[in-house]
């Protein structure tokens, strides 16, 4: 299995090119904050994704300070050690730590932000700051623009502009480092594992929450101490549910089961979907779906390479599917002039990628301006397409009811082309068939 992490050196250089992009300006971005679950206990946290790209720091309510030029550019304010708290709470790194440990070369009490964040952006007139993301700071920035503005009579020094940073960030997340593509690797080949276990104890009569237990416990033995997002265990009608997650129906004998679901290691999460008969064989009509939805698929990773657009390989996605369509009956017509019309949203309703990294729907434009965003080596999207045949459009004919299918794949952009980073897991009618239910 490939393991790697991103360490310190990794984190100094993007806080580098971050800086590079905005020499003319201090850059400042929050931590996240704990969410409360009920009374005294909070959800488990987990680091905002921008802050951890350019920190590698895991603890809540800290900001992070870039001065270019400055003597000590990088800056932090933090929560100073507690012993109580690290005695209740666990470890936390506290001033020192985040020197020692983190390359940071200024570290203050986060109790200190609101007298001396003012000091540190004294020589500054411009801000690299994403107003809206985080009401706290933006209350002290707001204050310190207000501040700067009443004294400008005397020394002229107003804040003259606050720019969002995201789009510099999202355009340097949405490149892939050879650490990061080897962090992806691994948590898509534990995923891979989940998924094997997961088929291997499918049958009639177990529930949906049974074989996420399984997937999930080979995520946890492998390393993985989250998901990248919740688990989608749908069986039935249930695989039409796009954002199902109620995971607990009971499976039943000729119904099918999608699972979508990704691994984390070290916050770079997989994202697969997989679709299967219950009982270990398809049914003709379900045959003639997924292979429908298949063969979208196998031409959709085919158009991924550099210069093609998430356009482009959705085009090719809803063409093949809307054919397939007219095959089994439900439209009629001229392809071109059906996919023209969107006449196959009733059935496939969603976009056939997104971008992949930190986040499950990962930082980066698809189009600016009217135009797309161009596939360049190193970036890293999904290709899912399906159809949903829900109990609830009236007008299906009844034996395609409840029948949901989607098939996803993660995969790499290369100079040459690209690479599925989960070509492991799999798809094929004759792969999946013989493995389904094997250890249940």
């Amino acid at each position: 299995m490939t393991i790697n992490k991103i360490e310190q050196n990794d984190f100094s250089n993007r806080r580098k090119t971050l800086m590079s992009h905005n020499m003319d300006g201090a850059t400042i971005i929050a931590a996240g904050h704990n969410s409360p679950r009920n009374h005294d206990v909070n959800h488990q946290f987990r680091q905002q994704s921008d802050f951890w790209y350019f920190t590698g720091f895991e603890e809540p309510d800290a900001v992070m300070v870039l001065l270019p030029n400055d003597t000590k550019p990088y800056v932090m304010f933090t929560t100073p050690f507690d012993q109580t708290f690290a005695i209740w709470n666990g470890p936390m790194e506290g001033i020192e730590g985040i020197q020692n440990d983190y390359g940071v070369d200024a570290a203050y009490s986060i109790k200190e932000l609101t007298h001396k964040l003012p000091e540190l952006l004294k020589g500054y007139t411009k801000l690299y700051f994403s107003i809206g993301l985080d009401p706290i700071l933006d209350q002290v920035i707001s204050n310190i623009v207000t501040s700067r503005r009443s004294g400008a009579a005397r020394d002229g020094n107003y804040i003259t502009n606050i720019i969002d940073p995201k789009q510099t960030i999202d355009n340097m997340r949405l490149l892939k480092s050879q650490n990061e593509i080897n962090l992806l690797k691994t948590a898509i080949d534990i995923t891979t594992d989940g998924f094997n276990k997961a088929l291997n104890f499918t049958k009639p009569g177990k529930f949906e929450y049974e074989i996420q237990a399984e997937l999930e416990k080979e995520f946890r033995k492998a390393g993985s101490v989250r998901n990248g997002y919740p688990s989608i265990v749908a069986s039935g009608n249930n695989s039409c549910v796009l954002h199902y997650t109620n995971n607990n129906s009971e499976l039943k004998n000729g119904d099918l089961l999608l699972i979508d679901a990704g691994a984390e290691m070290d916050y770079y999460t997989a994202d697969i979907t997989r679709t299967w008969p219950i009982n270990g064989n398809f049914t003709d009509l379900q045959k003639d779906i997924y292979s429908i939805v298949l063969e979208a698929q196998i031409k959709a990773i085919n158009d991924v390479k550099p210069e093609a657009t998430i356009d482009s390989i959705n085009k090719t996605t809803v063409t093949t599917l809307t054919d397939g369509l007219i095959q089994i009956g439900l439209l009629t017509g001229n392809t071109e002039k059906l996919v023209e019309e969107k006449a196959y949203r009733k059935y496939y309703m969603h976009g056939t990628s997104h971008w992949l990294g930190i986040d499950v729907h990962d930082a980066g434009v698809y189009s600016k301006n009217n135009s797309f965003t161009k596939l360049k080596p190193g970036m890293v999207l999904t290709v899912e397409p399906g159809l949903y045949f829900s109990k609830y459009i009236d007008e299906l004919p009844q034996e395609m009811k409840g029948i949901g299918i989607r098939i996803e794949d993660n995969i790499l952009v290369t100079k040459t082309g690209n690479i599925n980073l989960s070509q492991k897991i799999p798809k094929e009618i004759d792969e999946i068939e013989p493995l389904i239910g094997i250890l249940s």
